[in-house]
């Protein structure tokens, strides 16, 4: 096959463009500069795309034979990450834009460009499993769990996976690609991995949406709706938030407290004790199926509500209006704004946008 390998600079997509090379198909590196700000540069594990990175990539493709371009795609970023980034946290939501990144970067504008080059798949470091099965392609889970990503790549739909390419997805740790990465002879065989936001590389992202979305005073308020504290800015704030509230009224059993809802429209925060985090119904309209879509409007399936949480037993309902889920038990502090990706065993189902819940604790009189 002509592959189009994307390069981050790091050592997962290093070792995936040299086993796609090692297998004989035609690869060219590609590495994505989504940021103007390109005198940035890594520090530790913070932070990617940045100069260093475009390098490092520029390096493992100069020892690998293969042809390497480095694309601008920072306006396009901008537009359908870092906006939206910004958008669904004035609008009260937990975005995650991981996620947005492969819907919208690597696995459309590139595999749209790459398509119209001629190219047969985009290739990343992504660990996930592809299987051809009787309907298509399906998406699986990474054989190393502690690895896994296919609940960041649960937006991609059936035509984007026909295209996909992704040779780490059977390797048992990432301990084995670091040793074949120090093999090769690739110097980003001990490169730390990218952790944060990758546009916010300080890690500061209370800060950096205040510069962006400004400040503004508003209550913290209980359940029953008292006022026990006051806030900046209610985009400052997620589900499931115990630090940083800086309460005026302590709880009435001493208890700690937890951001339980976010109101936009009021600058609201809303707080409650740990249990009230517990969520018995989601709902979303924004989904989409990774490969085949379930062929009942009522099914069983294990639902993932973040990169690394627990799979949760559960039944979906497809309505009108988009998708309900309902989980065997609750599950823990879900935010609107969340992904929820659908499981079938090892097979990603699809995803949807999480629009409402429902708390498993009813509020007090």
């Amino acid at each position: 096959m002509r592959i189009l390998a994307a390069m981050s600079g790091g050592v997962d997509s290093a070792v995936a463009a040299a086993r796609a090379v090692e297998a004989g198909h035609e690869v060219v590196g590609v590495h994505l500069a989504l940021s103007r700000a390109g005198g940035t540069l890594r520090t530790g594990s913070r932070g990617c795309c940045t100069i260093e990175d475009a390098m490092d990539a520029r390096r493992a493709a100069d020892l690998l034979g293969i042809p390497f371009y480095v694309w601008d795609f920072s306006e396009r970023f901008r537009d359908d990450v870092i906006d939206d980034f910004v958008a669904e946290y004035r609008a009260g939501r937990t975005p995650n834009p991981c996620m947005r990144c492969n819907e919208k970067i690597k696995f459309a504008a590139l595999l749209e460009r790459a398509i119209e080059l001629g190219f047969d798949a985009v290739c990343t470091g992504h660990y996930a499993t592809l299987v051809d099965g009787p309907d298509g392609r399906e998406l699986h889970r990474a054989s190393d769990d502690a690895k896994d990503q296919s609940y960041v790549l649960g937006v991609l739909t059936a035509e984007q996976l026909a295209h996909t390419y992704f040779p780490l997805g059977q390797t048992p740790s990432k301990a084995i690609v670091r040793a074949e990465a120090a093999a090769r002879g690739l110097t980003v065989a001990q490169k730390p991995d990218s952790h944060d936001i990758c546009f916010i590389p300080d890690g500061d992202t209370r800060g950096w949406l205040a510069d962006k979305v400004g400040v503004a005073q508003g209550d913290i308020v209980d359940r029953t709706g008292a006022v026990v504290g006051s806030h900046e800015g209610a985009h400052g704030y997620t589900v499931g938030q115990r630090r940083g509230l800086s309460l005026g009224v302590p709880a009435a059993d001493g208890k700690p407290r937890f951001v339980l809802e976010v109101r936009p429209v009021s600058n609201t925060v809303v707080v409650g004790p740990r249990e009230a985090l517990a969520t018995a119904e989601i709902a979303g309209g924004r989904f989409s199926w990774a490969g085949r879509a379930p062929a009942s409007g009522d099914f069983p399936c294990h639902v993932q509500i973040r990169a690394h949480a627990d799979p949760v037993p559960a039944r979906a309902v497809l309505t009108d209006a988009g998708v309900t889920v309902t989980p065997e038990s609750p599950f823990d502090g879900v935010a609107p704004g969340q992904t929820a990706v659908l499981y079938d065993g090892t097979r990603v189902i699809g995803q949807f946008t999480i629009d409402t819940t429902v708390s498993a604790v009813p509020v007090p009189a």
